[in-house]
């Protein structure tokens, strides 16, 4: 029995078609996967079931009767509830008070506290997430957060739930406790379409898939008719090759970078490496073991970080992201939208931002010279996107090409990449991974942080392992294995020798 049906549903925004014709069926109480690159139509399909997008042509049935959302309200009344990708709270209100927002258990203009928590405990538990509802939700992890929005669909009576790319800033065990419950609501009858990307994920949890492609569908298929080189296929329209890096070939430059004995507390301690023109070196470790903490000692964002850095042979003092630049460092950080990108500023302005004053002529830009500057470091990267487009209406794959462009256009030739492939589709991932190796090769050092073994496995000269804070050991590409790697990362040491 079909539980959603999109029937030639179309949708534009300015300059693009989003959605073109898109028709395919949800069977009730399972799994369906959406996956397409970033930019594919995957999201937009998602928001018009749920009401945030109206469709300009096309129509959606719930159960074989036709509706029509003018608001997320609408959907919630009939049963359809979503989970954003970005997660949108009033941090300053309790649990209780956001779950209950749209209808505070009050009397006499006063809201009763008791009753607001009693209501709001309920619903967690409907999940079976442990949260107190008088906890402040600016308080709560990313995951925690994510289970509250869960709780409040679940709690409002939703029978199909979206999950925008629910994974997207999860670590491993949180996209565990997810998975359970998304697991615990299919056996319950409830229907979710799942918006993804990431194959193994989707390989695990849906029943059925669809392909979207620049907006248009190209295939519905039971998962289990699948492997994942067919649905990378029919995603970006060709199979992704394996490849040996180019820079791994080579034979590794000058000394560009070395730390010696970097240390900041509570975060790091004692941690020393050199790093090399022409290669790239991973930087692997469990959550919390440090990874994103040295990358931004290095860039000059710790403060209480101590230890000595040198610089092409020379020692560099590094207190500020200032000082990193004048010295040649890059960094492309892990959260590109708070840290690597001002989302409301234009391609051209972002990809300008480090080599600002040498467009700058007592405090006018000549946009001329800006444009011509980053022009080609746009183009290099083929973003595609105008100069003047709006940042923030980029997919993640053109904007963290944005943040690289920033640091080709202000010549860095030490970066230092913090999860450059997150949140960024295959075909995009694939990119990126081509441009690493490029860049490597063309003699720049790369300093590569990154969750996904497989990623750092294929690019690295050599990997560094990262333990609670402290460097616990270093594998040449040779014998960087997944089992080797994840040993150091747990504390298991290295693998007996036969």
């Amino acid at each position: 029995m079909s539980a959603v049906r999109f029937v030639e549903v179309t949708k534009r925004f300015p300059g693009v078609t989003a959605l073109a014709g898109v028709s395919f069926d949800v069977e009730a109480g399972t799994c369906h996967a959406v996956c397409g690159e970033n930019g594919a139509g995957k999201s937009t399909l998602g928001k018009v079931l749920a009401g945030i997008e109206r469709p300009d042509e096309g129509a959606v049935e719930l159960g074989g009767a036709r509706v029509r959302f003018d608001s997320p309200r609408d959907a919630i009344g009939a049963g359809v509830a979503i989970v954003h990708q970005e997660l949108a709270f009033c941090e300053n209100l309790s649990v209780a008070e956001n779950l209950c927002l749209g209808a505070l258990p009050g009397r006499n203009g006063f809201v009763r506290r008791a009753a607001l928590h009693e209501r709001a405990r309920a619903m967690l538990a409907a999940i079976a997430a442990d949260i107190d509802p008088a906890r402040a939700m600016s308080t709560l992890s990313v995951a925690e957060q994510q289970l509250v929005q869960i709780a409040a669909a679940v709690g409002a009576g939703a029978r199909v739930i979206v999950f925008d790319e629910p994974t997207s800033s999860l670590g491993e065990r949180e996209a565990e406790r997810l998975y359970a419950v998304i697991a615990d609501l299919k056996s319950r009858g409830v229907t979710v379409l799942f918006v993804s990307h990431r194959l193994a994920e989707i390989f695990r949890l849906a029943d059925r898939v669809t392909v979207v492609r620049d907006g248009e569908h190209v295939a519905t298929r039971a998962v289990g008719e699948l492997d994942e080189g067919a649905l990378v296929q029919l995603m970006i329209g060709r199979r992704l090759e394996q490849y040996f890096p180019a820079h791994a070939a080579g034979a590794r430059g000058e000394e560009r970078l070395r730390v010696a004995g970097l240390s900041s507390p509570g975060r790091f301690r004692d941690v020393s490496f050199a790093l090399h023109a022409g290669e790239v070196v991973g930087l692997a470790g469990l959550v919390g073991a440090g990874r994103s903490e040295i990358a931004q000692a290095l860039f000059g964002l710790d403060r209480a970080a101590t230890g000595t850095i040198t610089v092409r042979g020379r020692p560099a003092t590094i207190r500020s992201p200032a000082d990193a630049l004048r010295l040649g460092i890059g960094f492309l950080p892990e959260d590109r939208k708070r840290q690597g990108l001002v989302l409301s500023l234009l391609t051209r302005e972002n990809a300008a931002l480090a080599t600002l004053p040498a467009y700058s002529r007592l405090g006018w830009i000549d946009r001329r010279a800006e444009s011509r500057a980053v022009g080609e470091c746009l183009a290099r990267l083929q973003v595609k996107a105008g100069q003047e487009a709006v940042t923030a209406t980029l997919s993640g794959g053109n904007q963290q090409k944005v943040v690289l462009a920033k640091w080709l256009a202000a010549r860095s030739d030490v970066l230092i990449l913090d999860e450059p492939t997150r949140g960024v589709d295959v075909g995009a991932k694939s990119e990126l991974h081509g441009w690493i190796d490029k860049l490597a090769a063309e003699g720049c050092a790369v300093l590569l942080i990154s969750s996904e073994l497989p990623e750092l496995l294929a690019l690295s000269s050599r990997i560094l392992v990262l333990r609670e804070g402290r460097l616990v050991g270093e594998l040449p590409r040779a014998a960087a294995t997944q089992d080797a790697v994840l040993r150091l990362m747990s504390g298991l040491g290295a693998l007996p020798t036969s």
